[in-house]
């Protein structure tokens, strides 16, 4: 017994001094990390963590519904997409052509109104907010520089930084792109509860504006600009601009970094799979919302065309991939989150689940995404079975 007492008691001294410790050298932050995530038994921020962190409601106006296609889930899904299906455990697969749900399926418990994480999709949504606020004026174009905003960000290099810049992954600043490791400061901004400041202790180390670097601390900061040229929350501001004029079926859910924080902007909207959609059916009319132009047709085809002639697959928050002979863009996001547009064809593809497929050194893009093209097609009937990059790829 007293050995039992002994043990205890040490081990609370222990612990209390491992906490104490993590507060002098500032990574308390994985205190959070370990009780949301590493506690659960995963290693990187999964698709409903958005019920461990407080957020920021995107409010709806009123739902306007998906029409169904005539020949509606007709269509058997090919043996190739079951099994990346369950490979990479997807939750949510939808085929949309001409405007309507041609094909939906929805696995393991999720269903058409449940929500998960957009991951770095959001990304796609921040950068339309930035278009939109140089539409109205409130930022005066991509030249504005980001020092204007944010004095920290006034002198040396910094003072070149645009908010073009940081939407098309062109900012030069100090941010290191890893998603598995608890000491990455992707980590620290993901459980840190002032990620304003995480944000604003950062440098400028390369000079902005020359090569595309995919950072998410760019969307992050971006984010920021956006709240002080607009003077309401990221989620305010999506909510009147987008959410509520396209019709989104349920209101979304924007982690915050504390209940009077900021949005985690680079990632982490809490929604689903037909509303999430519906950007790709906004972009692919170009901005205009059934006869209403939501944001100018200018504006989208700037962000879904390159900036930099050597990083043709990115433009202004949007991933490009000239596959099949056709231009397709798409919303991106960890884990294998997809909104894919395919003008030429009139086809949104959406992907969600909780497995990315691999991700080599020779393709920006993953292999997983040609196999939901592909498999989606070869069910239209567009493509025959033996057709396609997707059926030689593996997947983990």
């Amino acid at each position: 017994m007293k050995f039992i007492k002994k043990f205890l008691l040490w081990f609370v001294i222990i612990l209390s001094g491992i906490i104490i410790l993590m507060y002098i050298f500032d990574v308390d932050y994985l205190l959070r990390a370990v009780r949301t995530i590493y506690f659960r038994g995963e290693t990187t921020a999964f698709l409903d963590d958005y019920k461990e962190f407080p957020n920021r409601t995107i409010a709806n106006g009123t739902p306007q519904p998906w029409p169904l296609h005539e020949d509606y889930n007709t269509v058997a899904p090919t043996q190739r997409l079951e099994e990346v299906h369950k490979e990479l455990e997807t939750v949510a697969y939808l085929i949309i052509k001409n405007d309507s749900i041609w094909y939906e399926a929805y696995y393991d418990g999720y269903g058409k109104d449940s929500k998960s994480n957009s991951f770095s999709m959001a990304k796609s949504v921040v950068s339309a907010a930035l278009f939109k606020a140089i539409e109205e004026g409130k930022i005066k174009s991509l030249n504005q520089k980001v020092g204007d905003f944010y004095p920290e960000f006034s002198e040396g290099l910094a003072a070149k930084m645009t908010v073009g810049d940081l939407s098309s992954m062109a900012s030069g600043l100090s941010w290191d792109e890893k998603y598995y490791s608890p000491f990455s400061i992707v980590t620290r901004a993901y459980f840190d509860d002032n990620l304003e400041k995480v944000i604003l202790g950062l440098d400028v180390v390369e000079e902005p504006g020359k090569e595309f670097k995919y950072l998410s601390g760019a969307t992050e900061l971006l984010a920021m600009v956006i709240t002080k040229a607009t003077g309401q929350t990221l989620s305010s501001y999506v909510s009147e601009n987008f959410w509520k004029p396209m019709g989104m079926a349920n209101e979304a859910l924007w982690q915050v970094d504390n209940m009077d924080g900021i949005e985690k902007a680079y990632c982490c909207i809490g929604s689903n799979a037909r509303d999430f959609s519906r950007f790709g059916k906004l972009f692919l009319h170009e901005g205009n919302w059934n006869g209403k132009q939501i944001l100018d047709s200018t504006a989208v085809n700037k962000m879904v065309s390159p900036r930099f002639d050597d990083s043709p697959f990115y433009g202004y928050g949007w991933w490009i991939n000239n596959y099949l002979g056709k231009k397709m863009y798409y919303m991106r996001g960890h884990l294998g989150q997809f909104v894919i547009v395919i003008p030429q064809d009139d086809i949104i593809i959406t992907r969600l689940g909780h497995l990315k497929g691999l991700q080599t050194s020779d393709d920006i893009h993953s292999n997983d995404f040609y196999v939901y093209v592909d498999e989606a097609y070869k069910m239209m009937g567009m493509m025959k079975p033996e057709e396609g990059e997707g059926n030689s790829k593996q997947m983990k």
